[in-house]
Order: structure tokens, then sequence, then C-alpha cells
């Protein structure tokens, strides 16, 4: 058992009793299941004090229960989380996991501050499991005393910011759903291998000088259904089949929904979903609203020609925003021939049910150096649509999803991506 000394971790109850996080106890899980012999359990509605960078040991499984708060609370050194062997967070609605830092740090004004490192999976993880997480205020940078440096996980040198997320193993599988991911610095989601599903989240606001929301590379099998995204600094989904081990990356992506992304990144990158270095991605049912641009490639290595991106849903309240997602070959802005988007600024405005269109929208506030960059995210801003909303109808549900049938087993439960839906967008009419 690794010594409190080496991991420089307390965990505190909420009742004020002290338990360090160990490992070789069976403990009953909800129902009075046993955890396998020789877990590590992280009892419900306990505090646990990261003061330095913390390792699940390879071939062992850390079990997470509901209302567990991890708190990074060393800025000097910026723990990172690394999962060498398998990760089940299971937090619930009422309860969710959370993996926070000290609450001093926890405001718009520090939201970039890179005060922790992030999940960061290595090769030799099997599974992981994020079930109501809540994932905030990462991206830390590495460096030489970071575990993920050391390992030589995510990027192999230092001065690299670690996302909010990474899974690399090829043959591993995880899901990611009902979490919210917010004020990371770097990409919330970064992923290199294996199967997966992610579904039902929120990624809020990341990206201090770049990043994407969710970032997929080769080696990857993947549903992304049902997201709301806000304020990606760069894209909300970025998907590219650079360093091909051994399967072409694969992503069926539907009915999410993409607000207010791209603004803050200067450079050809910025907008909403980025296509490049033959990615085979279906993209349906997907909801666009003042973006900097809509489906992009890259013209130089694009995306893999039986790509498929249409029909989705497109709106812009400026005349930028309409330029930026116009079919232009050169540019490589690309449009579906049976997509619905504003003709004229304001057209087909989709009317959701709790969200008014900032004053100042200047979707190209990274470029032109404006202030005018995305409002500060409400958590009272309800994304449904209203009735008669234009983008109620016109999706398709006649695809086939990676894992609608078989789906993803993950600590012995298989997962299924959700079935696809009519709307446009992650959530439907109100």
């Amino acid at each position: 058992m690794k010594t409190l000394k080496n991991l420089m971790i307390v965990a505190i109850i909420l009742t004020a009793t002290v338990f360090t996080a160990c490992e070789g106890k069976d403990e009953p899980k909800k129902g009075g299941k046993e955890y396998p012999a020789g877990s590590i359990v992280w009892s419900k509605d306990t505090v646990v004090i990261l003061k330095d960078h913390y390792v699940v040991p390879k071939g062992k499984s850390l079990y997470i229960e509901e209302g567990v708060q991890i708190i990074a609370s060393d800025t000097l050194v910026r723990p990172e989380f690394i999962v060498l062997g398998n990760l089940y967070a299971y937090g619930t609605a009422e309860k969710p996991i959370r993996f926070t830092v000290d609450e001093k740090y926890r405001n718009e004004a520090k939201r970039f501050g890179r005060y922790w490192g992030g999940i960061i999976a290595g090769y030799d993880s099997k599974e992981v499991l994020l079930d109501h997480v809540i994932i905030e205020y990462g991206g830390a940078q590495t460096t030489e005393q970071s575990k993920s440096f050391q390992y030589q996980l995510f990027k192999t040198e230092t001065g690299e910011g670690v996302p909010g997320f990474h899974f690399c193993n090829t043959e591993g599988s995880f899901v990611v759903q009902n979490c919210v991911f917010r004020n990371n610095a770097e990409d919330h989601i970064y992923i290199t291998g294996g199967k997966s599903i992610i579904q039902n989240n929120k990624f809020i606001v990341n990206g201090f000088d770049g990043g994407e929301a969710v970032n997929y590379k080769s080696d990857c099998i993947a549903d992304i259904a049902y997201n709301l995204v806000y304020d990606a600094n760069t894209n909300a989904f970025k998907f590219s089949n650079k360093g091909l081990m051994k399967t072409q990356l694969h992503a069926v992506v539907y009915n999410n929904t993409i607000v207010n992304t791209g603004w803050r990144r200067p450079k050809i990158k910025g907008g909403s979903t980025w296509l490049e270095v033959g990615a085979f991605i279906e993209f349906y049912n997907n909801l666009t609203f003042d973006c900097r641009h809509g489906v992009k490639r890259d013209t130089k290595e694009p995306e893999d020609e039986k790509s498929v991106i249409t029909p989705n849903f497109y709106f812009a309240s400026t005349q930028q925003g309409i330029d930026g997602m116009t079919p232009d070959e050169k540019k490589g802005q690309l449009m579906g021939a049976n997509d619905i988007f504003s003709a004229t600024p304001g057209d087909k405005n989709p009317n959701f049910t709790n969200f008014t269109i900032q004053k100042n929208v200047d979707v190209l506030a990274g470029v032109n150096k404006t202030t005018d960059i995305p409002q500060t995210f409400n958590n009272g801003w309800d994304f449904s649509l209203k009735s008669g909303s234009p983008a109620a109808t016109g999706g398709i549900t006649s695809f086939t999803r990676n894992f609608g049938t078989n789906g993803v087993t993950v600590d012995g439960k298989t997962y299924t991506s959700k079935a696809p839906s009519a709307y446009f967008g992650a959530y439907p009419v109100k």
C-alpha cells in the first residue's frame, strides 16, 4: 500500500473523521454487491485533498462513490490524477463527484488558472467510467516532476497543457456521461485510443489560448451525442486520424448543441467543428448557434471522403456568422445538402427556451482583438426548444450508431448510446 508520505493525500470525511486513500478493502456497492478484491474505494460524501500527484497503480481499480470531492490544493505542485489501472466514478445527479480546486480559485477571474493537471489515463488503463462528475479549473502545464511526463503519457515534452480527461489505450473502453467540464485551460477531453460513448454532458468554457471541447485522434471508435458545448476557445469538436496505429477514427456525432464557439481563437481552426487527416465522421442533427464557423476541414489534409455531414442546423445572428458558415472550398467551409441555415442574420432562430443573444456579437473577436467575447455562462439558461422552433424537425434517425446495439462494457455493465432524435440539438421542445 502506498503510504501517506508518498501520496501526500489526506481524505477527510465530512464528519471530520480522517481516512487515508488506501488499497485492499472489500467494501459493499449499492445493493450489497462487493467491490473486487484489492480495489481502492473512496467512500461517499468524503473530501480528498490532493497535495501531490496521485496515481492509480497498474492492475488496480479505484472506485469513487457519490458526493466525493477531490480538491487539488497545492498551486505549486499543481497535481495530476494519473490512472494506470482503472477508474470508476459513480456520482449521481443529487451528489455528483467533483474534481476541483480550493474555493478561493473558483471564480471567473481565475477560470484559466491551471491549478491542477486533469485525469490522465495510461496505456494499460483498460476502463474508465465518469458518470455525474464535475471536472473544472484544470489545464496545468507539465514539468519534469509531472507524473504524466515521467510516464510519457499524453504529451512527451514539458510545458504542455494537460486536458481535463485523456484516454489512450487503443484496446480500452470508457464512458463519459452526465458530466460537467468547465473552466479548463486546455481541451476538456483529448482522446487517442479506445471505444467510447460521450453523451448527456455539458462542456462549458475552455481554452486559454487554444483547445477544443472534445478532441479525438486515430484508433478511436466513438458515439458522441446529446452534449452541450458553450464557448470552446477553438472548436467544439476536432476530429483527426493523425497518429494512426491500428484503427481509423470513426465517430458518429449527433444531436449536440454548440453555442458561441471559436470567437476567442484568432487562427484558421477556430469555429465549431474541425475535420482533418482522413477521419471518418458522421455528423447529424447537430445545432450550431452563433459560432465563428460551421463545419470546416483542413483543405490540405481533409477528412475521409466517405464522411457524412448532413443534415444539421446552423444559426447566425450577424453577417460575420453567415460568412463563416457559407460554403467556401478554398477556406474549407462545408455545408451539407440537407442542412437548415440562416439565409440572413437572425433568420431561423431556433428559439431556445431561456437564452438571450448578447448585444455585441463578434464571432471574430479573437481576430479583431475586440472584447466582445462570449458572455459568462449562466446556469439558468435552458437550451431546449420552444414550440414552433424551426429546429424542432428535419433531423434523421435512420443512421447506425457504433454502440447503439452492442454497446460499450465498463465495470461489467454494458452502456449503449442513446437513440437519435429528429429534432436538432441536444434538447427537445419544452
